[in-house]
């Protein structure tokens, strides 16, 4: 892109990712006479798309009901409500077959495309943007945006050491929520709910656990002030990861921040067990004839806790037989299992992902077209908002249902 180049455009969306092609390509397909233009100041596009999942990408959630979804957004679901009922997961995998690719949904009802890469998401949105007759631009950095006099906006970009301006009669601003376009969000009038990390996992330093890296448990219970979350736990080399973690983390991202990252977490290790029901399972244990003369340490009461961890939160008792425990060490034996007190002492990232709450306040924008109450001609989408799912497809999601909301719109007048 050279200062030489077309400077006025009707459209110019700033962002090069899920949801700012979306937009692009549903704005310029509805409506070819449009100048659109992406610009990315990253040195390629969808970055993201293509280290989600591992490399795989996963494109959404098989869950086709809106009232449903929305349950799996820590922040903004309801105002996604009316969205997803306009564009949700259906009607996602319904557009990429019709871009010529298909996705399929594994036994987590996560949804992948058939051929388990995200290259082929990334190719299918760039060739369908290329199609649609929109042009993307990369290595360009939206700088200032003012409104024009004569409607519309001016923005200073810059591309390698060159700054200049474009015109543009309407900007969508979906470049997530890097602190540039925040001070450019809020230049405009906007108010920004200031981000913080989500979907990360817990830094646990406990002997219970010491290690035990890679120990699994498939149905755990966590509390943690008055949130509480339940699924699958795994122990790692720092602390605790996996989806009942990391939905905790998501639930509770400001109530860790603002501790600063240290919390007490309490741990179900038995998942929807209550401490007289386990107490009965130890008890019955116990005064089974067969297990009176077997070690505590090497006989679990419990089928769903493994050996290699039921040592380590039996390793108060000692070296002691079934037939020999005590009321009392039974008792605190349940409590550990059903209640057991670590002490959460930082945070580490979710693989190559990183996602954040926080971005542009949602009661300033309508979810119909994803434009600006504030600024007339702005628009909204993707992770820009104040918006943020769990892991499992949802933030996807939204950026698509935003995006095609916004093109939509955009495309419309």
């Amino acid at each position: 892109m050279a200062k030489s180049n077309q400077p006025n455009w009707d459209v110019v969306i700033a962002g090069g990712g899920p949801a700012g092609f979306f937009a692009a390509i549903r704005c310029a397909e509805l409506n070819p006479k449009l100048r659109v233009l992406i610009i990315e100041k990253a040195s390629q596009t969808l970055g993201k798309v293509l280290i989600s999942g591992g490399g795989r990408c996963n494109v959404t959630h098989a869950c086709f009901d809106p009232a449903q979804l929305i349950t799996y957004y820590p922040r903004g679901g309801m105002a996604l409500r009316g969205a997803f009922t306009r564009f949700q997961p259906a009607d996602t995998v319904k557009w990429f077959e019709e871009h010529g690719t298909r996705l399929k949904t594994e036994a987590d009802n996560r949804m992948f495309p058939v051929t388990d890469s995200s290259e082929t998401i990334a190719n299918c949105l760039r060739g369908a943007a290329e199609n649609a007759g929109v042009q993307v631009h990369i290595g360009v950095s939206l700088l200032k945006v003012e409104k024009s006099p004569k409607g519309g906006f001016n923005l200073q970009v810059r591309e390698d050491a060159e700054v200049f301006s474009i015109q543009t009669k309407k900007l969508l601003i979906a470049t997530g929520s890097d602190s540039k376009t925040r001070e450019i969000v809020k230049s405009l009038g906007h108010t920004i709910e200031e981000p913080v990390p989500s979907l990360f996992t817990f830094n646990v330093k406990d002997k219970r656990i010491d290690g035990l890296a890679g120990v699994a448990v498939e149905n755990v219970t966590l509390k943690m002030d008055s949130l509480t979350q339940s699924g699958p736990m795994l122990i790692t080399h720092w602390g605790l990861s996996g989806p009942a973690v990391l939905r905790l983390s998501a639930w509770g991202a400001r109530i860790l921040a603002d501790k600063k990252y240290r919390s007490t977490l309490t741990v179900n290790w038995l998942g929807d067990y209550k401490l007289d029901s386990a107490l009965e399972v130890l008890q019955r244990n116990k005064d089974w004839h067969e297990n009176a003369r077997k070690k505590i340490a090497s006989q679990p009461a419990f089928s769903q806790i493994p050996v290699r961890l039921w040592k380590q939160l039996t390793q108060f008792i000692g070296d002691k037989n079934w037939g020999d425990i005590s009321k009392a060490e039974m008792r605190k034996l349940a409590e550990e299992l059903t209640a057991g007190e670590f002490k959460i002492e930082g945070k580490g990232q979710f693989k190559e992902e990183f996602v954040t709450c926080g971005g542009v306040r949602l009661n300033e924008v309508d979810f119909k077209t994803m434009q600006s109450r504030v600024v007339d001609r702005s628009i909204f989408a993707g992770e820009v908002l104040d918006i943020d799912g769990i892991t499992g497809g949802f933030n996807f999601q939204s950026s698509w249902t935003t995006g095609w909301l916004a093109g939509s719109a955009m495309a419309a007048s």
